[in-house]
């Protein structure tokens, strides 16, 4: 049998600006100033304007009636004052977002490195290919396809797939394998590989011939792959019939190959940080400042505004010389501009509220650097500021501060504690650096396993577990004793 039930619930439901404010919230500077020149192409009431104005256009009030501007069969289910919305005092423009500017000028001006991107790079050489047409549309397809770290992991049938759905061409696999052998051999080598094997072994076979090490490194890749990956040398030297000697100098020439060609000098995103915060000192006080040279000032354009001002003008004649369509235009338009300006400025101070809780409980790093950080975690700086935990790491992710002491991500700052036998708390990024500093001095002809790290930490004064030991050494991305194990000749 069926029954009706009525249930009463509350639920929070988010507003379009508020989900707008989070997008942005989340956005680095660089994605902050696209998003911005975004907006401006689709909302013609914005542009860019350098006066510095004071008068910020205050909230829609509820008086008034958008009812008295459009005829009946137009109403809005919003009141609108037309009124209201042209109170902007003397500010002729009327609304604009206030953005922070460096202190150095100069700095802020200095041009940056023209680079390109690995992509443009891969275009830029496919002309000394000589492809033919239907090479030249496989070629795009694959270098379309490629990573960030400059792997091809899309299966080749799935590349064979689309070029037959954008291009009508039916091809087959070993059409698309001959392509991307020739790619991978452009600079950087070694590029759309599949996996690390491969490009490895690329770039060990466009070495020259003679080259000490090559062809034993090529071998071993070919036939003892997992005996490499695992160190196990005298398996190795077994199976290839080789000697000590020859073993190292193959390991030592792998070791100068890249097994991420699509990092480095082609990809300009990496090189360059833009920091979003600077932090320095005078005389003992912090100065904060958002980063926001690239953000343009924006306020309602002056064609528009004047437009606005004779909506109001016609209201109180009675009359209207702008249609319907047009002022339900200027309203939609309007509403959007100051919806996003405010977003920008919620944005804007949040994210200073953040950094200041930030430097306020990291003074003692912001005034002596690396090994004074105290342990904090999202949940101390949302506590300050009474915040959400969510808004604290949207604002920490993807951000960058720059610091007498160089470019930090946020997320820098935030670590748990560990307890000292005398009862101090330390960050464990500092038990990180001094694990990292045991292993750089151990004896590489016998690595410390984790649970001797461990003994170690515990005579320095740190009670720590060895699965604790374990987890930061993986964070760290070093691998364990055994992968450690270096080739040491008699």
């Amino acid at each position: 049998m069926l029954h009706l039930q009525q249930r009463q619930s509350l639920q929070q439901r988010l507003s379009p600006q508020q989900i707008q404010y989070i997008k942005l919230l989340q956005l680095p500077t660089l994605a902050l100033e696209q998003r911005i020149k975004q907006e401006m192409e689709i909302n013609p009431l914005l542009e860019e304007g350098e006066e510095a104005l004071e008068d910020v256009l205050d909230e829609q009030t509820e008086d008034g009636d958008y009812d008295d501007v459009v005829s009946e069969d137009e109403t809005s289910d919003d009141d609108y004052d037309w009124e209201e919305l042209m109170d902007t005092g003397d500010d002729l423009y009327g609304y604009k977002a206030t953005v922070d500017h460096s202190d150095d000028e100069d700095r802020r001006e200095m041009p940056m490195v023209a680079m390109s991107s690995m992509t443009e790079h891969l275009f830029d050489q496919l002309s000394f290919l000589n492809l033919n047409e239907e090479d030249a549309l496989i070629a795009d397809q694959i270098i379309g396809s490629i990573d960030e770290d400059g792997y091809l992991r899309r299966p080749l049938e799935s590349i064979v797939d689309d070029v037959a759905f954008n291009q009508g061409l039916m091809l087959s696999e070993e059409d698309v394998e001959d392509v991307l052998f020739r790619i991978q051999r452009l600079e950087p080598v070694g590029v759309a590989s599949r996996d690390l094997k491969e490009c490895l072994l690329i770039q060990l076979e466009m070495l020259p011939e003679e080259l000490s090490g090559r062809d034993v490194a090529i071998e071993m890749l070919t036939h003892s792959y997992k005996a490499f990956t695992m160190k196990h040398y005298d398996q190795i030297m077994r199976r290839l019939g080789i000697e000590g000697h020859e073993l190292k100098a193959a390991f030592e020439l792998i070791r100068h190959l890249n097994p991420k060609p699509g990092e480095g000098e082609f990809s300009a995103a990496e090189n360059y940080i833009t920091p979003d915060f600077t932090v320095r000192q005078e005389d003992g006080e912090f100065f904060i400042s958002l980063n926001s040279g690239n953000a343009p000032e924006l306020r309602v354009s002056q064609q528009y505004r004047q437009m606005l001002e004779q909506v109001v003008t016609d209201k109180k004649k009675g009359q209207q010389t702008y249609d319907a369509e047009t002022r339900n235009f200027l309203k939609s338009k309007f509403e959007s501009a100051r919806w996003f300006i405010n977003s920008i400025n919620q944005r804007r101070q949040t994210m200073l509220s953040v950094m200041h809780a930030i430097v306020e409980q990291q003074a003692e790093f912001f005034r002596q650097g690396e090994g004074n950080l105290k342990p904090m975690i999202l949940k101390d700086i949302a506590e300050i500021i009474r915040m959400d935990i969510s808004t604290i790491s949207r604002v920490v992710n993807g951000k960058y501060v720059q610091t007498e002491y160089g470019v930090y991500e946020l997320k820098y700052f935030f670590s748990e504690g560990l307890l000292t036998d005398s009862g101090e708390e330390v960050s464990n990024k500092e038990v990180k650096a001094i694990i990292e500093r045991i292993i750089g001095e151990e004896d590489k002809n016998k690595p410390l396993s984790d649970q001797r790290i461990a003994t170690m930490l515990e005579g320095k004064g740190f009670q720590i577990a060895r699965r604790t030991v374990t987890k930061y050494r993986e964070q760290l991305g070093i691998p364990v004793a055994r992968l450690r194990k270096e080739i040491v000749l008699p």
